[in-house]
């Protein structure tokens, strides 16, 4: 074999590998396109949605570029890569939902009697349109073994927890996770213990499953409270009660 044939054979397998990973490597899993609309827009607990609607061209952006992502491609990503993009995905489909029916008072306004804002085919997702149910419930709960999502996922409503001033990573998911768990449980309108009782937010309620598969719910919560309820709860001695959840819209 000639050195040309032989650097022909090499440079055939060197372009095959560029093709092969240069979509992976293309996309930006720093997310900062959306980074930046969050940190523009989120007040707070709560968002200006009166803002993005005024400027939405940066989250029609961003959403575009996740639309691109091919499900191959996704597929050949690790746990937490995955985990990012569907919650960054979720979060940023329920804000362009909500400046497409702004000024609503909540975001159970949107939708019909039986559908509802999480039911309607708004999110592009590997070439076909789907639901937000679909991206929290069908993926998100189902696929992997992280109840943390619940702290991560903001449904634009003030019983939710806050939507973080800055997309998920996955080289910092972890990290992420845990200060959105340990700001939630610690605010006290909607976690706390008093006079001998737990309150937890319903979404321990509804969602309690994830939570206690590893364990109770009280060992569950109890590291994200506060040091000094700490005790109590891994106790076992408090009663547990569920708080009820505002839906009303987390606007600024």
């Amino acid at each position: 074999m000639t050195r040309s044939s032989l650097l022909l054979i090499f440079a055939t397998i060197v372009s095959l590998l560029f093709l092969a990973l240069s979509p992976a490597a293309a996309f930006d899993h720093s997310y900062a396109a959306f980074t930046a609309v969050l940190k523009q827009h989120v007040k707070g607990p709560r968002f200006d949605y009166a803002a993005l609607k005024s400027d939405p061209k940066g989250i029609e952006n961003y959403l575009t570029s996740l639309a691109a992502v091919k499900e191959s491609e996704f597929n050949g990503w690790n746990e937490k890569q995955q985990i990012a993009f569907l919650a960054n995905l979720y979060n940023a489909a329920t804000l362009k939902l909500v400046i497409d029916h702004y000024p609503v008072k909540s975001i159970k306004d949107i939708g019909g009697v039986f559908s509802g804002p999480w039911k309607q085919k708004v999110v592009d997702l590997f070439g076909s349109k789907t639901t937000l149910d679909h991206i929290e419930h069908g993926l998100l709960r189902v696929n992997y073994s992280e109840p943390r999502v619940h702290f991560a996922v903001n449904c634009a409503s003030v019983g939710c927890p806050n939507l973080r001033a800055e997309a998920f990573q996955a080289d910092k998911l972890d990290s992420q996770l845990d200060e959105q768990a340990r700001v939630f449980l610690s605010d006290k309108t909607r976690n706390r213990v008093e006079g001998g009782t737990l309150y937890l937010s319903s979404i321990f309620d509804w969602f309690g499953g994830d939570f206690t598969k590893k364990g109770s719910l009280a060992e569950f919560v109890a590291p994200y409270f506060p040091e000094a309820d700490r005790a109590a709860i891994k106790g076992g001695k408090l009663k547990m009660k569920f708080t009820d959840y505002d839906w009303s819209l987390n606007k600024s």
